[in-house]
């Protein structure tokens, strides 16, 4: 069987969100470049579905009219005012929105199935200077000479892939993390999730509140509901592996038990149905804090272990990733230089726009699952609380819609 074999400076592995944010900043600075994905587009990807002010961020700077010609106009994209925690007592607790009361008029959130939002971002890929390969398996990646050479397989032929610098977008199970770190899954810093779509969930909430259960019976864990409109959501579950190791937890069949038993969730369900089997997935969280570059690599999103370890979220986290890793491929192309020291402060720029987040989920670690029920219970109903979520919404609207993301390279 032939070879075909291609040359790059750049070859992304990955075309998730984070693989296809850097294609698209890289085809903004007229780099070429190649991106090989395995699946085909468009194509589903387990997760919550969830897209926050970060990605808004950073579709907008992608593309200033993309909120109102592609996510507004969109029939498949949820706006979402707020969101719902359901505490284990039972008591509930609302942040809404209140455009009312702010400057902007904007939804601080949005849902939306993955397929359709992955399609929406490669879609804005750039053919003039991005070589986009679909279908094409990476099998082995191997450093010859100071190069990259990435062998592949695309249907009924081979590929051969060299390049000086590689990015690895390939997410969780990453080959690129393979080949150039430690993928030793840290549990302490790692989650599992399961995630199920149903149809005839009751109970929703008119501005569309994503929702956050607490069950009694199941300390330290969390179930959500996010609606994608017409009484249909993604509802999953997920807690840090320690957890789950520590108490003996099976999250897929104390997920199933909590839709089936627990009467503040199956009650909602009495008259719907699943729309498909449960799925899990990992979450590599940014509390890590993994070395993400080096000689001729750099890694981003899920690949970079870049989850939220407070809410879970990775999509906004994982385009940020994208477009910081543009700039420094900016840089490393312009001067000719792949190896770590153009990189160096790569690290530095992904995890300060995390920082706060890292903070706060080292600070609840030290809470026990009694401590963790009364804060749910008790303090988060005070109406302080909302008071600040109405502020930091506004904040962060403004930063989402008025300001570009800066890159400090030096």
């Amino acid at each position: 069987m032939t070879i075909q074999t291609f040359h790059t400076k750049v070859c992304i592995v990955g075309a998730g969100p984070a693989g296809a944010t850097t294609s698209i900043f890289l085809g903004k600075y007229q780099i070429p470049h190649f991106i090989i994905d395995a699946a085909c587009f468009p194509r589903d990807k387990i997760c919550g579905d969830g897209l926050d002010l970060k990605a808004i961020g950073i579709l907008n700077q992608i593309d200033k009219n993309i909120i109102k010609n592609n996510i507004k106009q969109s029939d498949k994209i949820q706006a979402c005012w707020g969101f719902r925690l359901i505490h284990p007592s039972g008591k509930r607790t609302e942040f809404v929105f209140d455009p009312n009361t702010s400057d902007y008029t904007q939804p601080p959130y949005a849902i939306s199935k993955r397929t359709v939002i992955d399609t929406l971002l490669v879609q804005q890929i750039d053919p003039e200077y991005s070589t986009f390969l679909q279908n094409t398996v990476a099998t082995k990646i191997k450093r010859i000479n100071g190069k990259w050479k990435i062998s592949a397989s695309q249907e009924n032929k081979n590929i051969e892939i060299y390049c000086d610098l590689i990015v690895g977008a390939d997410g969780e199970r990453s080959m690129v993390l393979k080949t150039v770190g430690d993928r030793k899954i840290d549990r302490n810093n790692y989650a599992g999730g399961v995630r199920q779509y149903w149809s005839g969930v009751e109970g929703m909430h008119e501005k569309h509140l994503m929702e956050v259960y607490y069950p009694k019976s199941k300390p330290m864990s969390y179930l959500w509901i996010f609606p994608l409109g017409g009484g249909y959501a993604n509802i999953g579950y997920g807690m840090l592996s320690s957890v789950a190791s520590k108490y003996n937890y099976n999250i897929k069949s104390d997920f199933k038990d909590i839709l089936e038993k627990d009467p503040l969730i199956a009650d909602r369900l009495k008259n719907a149905k699943p729309e498909d089997s449960i799925r899990g997935w990992g979450l590599p969280l940014a509390s890590l804090q993994r070395k993400c570059y080096g000689d001729g690599w750099l890694l981003v999103g899920d690949a970079a272990s870049m989850v939220s370890p407070t809410t879970g979220e990775g999509i906004g986290t994982g385009m940020t990733t994208g477009l910081i890793a543009a700039r420094f491929i900016q840089r490393a192309v312009q001067q000719n230089k792949f190896d770590e020291s153009v990189l160096k402060n790569y690290d530095r720029e992904i995890f300060r726009r995390v920082k706060d987040d890292i903070n706060l989920f080292k600070i609840s670690m030290w809470f026990s699952p009694k401590m963790m029920g009364w804060v749910m219970n008790n303090l988060i109903q005070l109406p302080m609380f909302k008071k600040m979520f109405q502020q930091k919404v506004t904040q962060w609207l403004h930063t989402a819609y008025h300001k570009d993301l800066v890159v400090n390279l030096d």
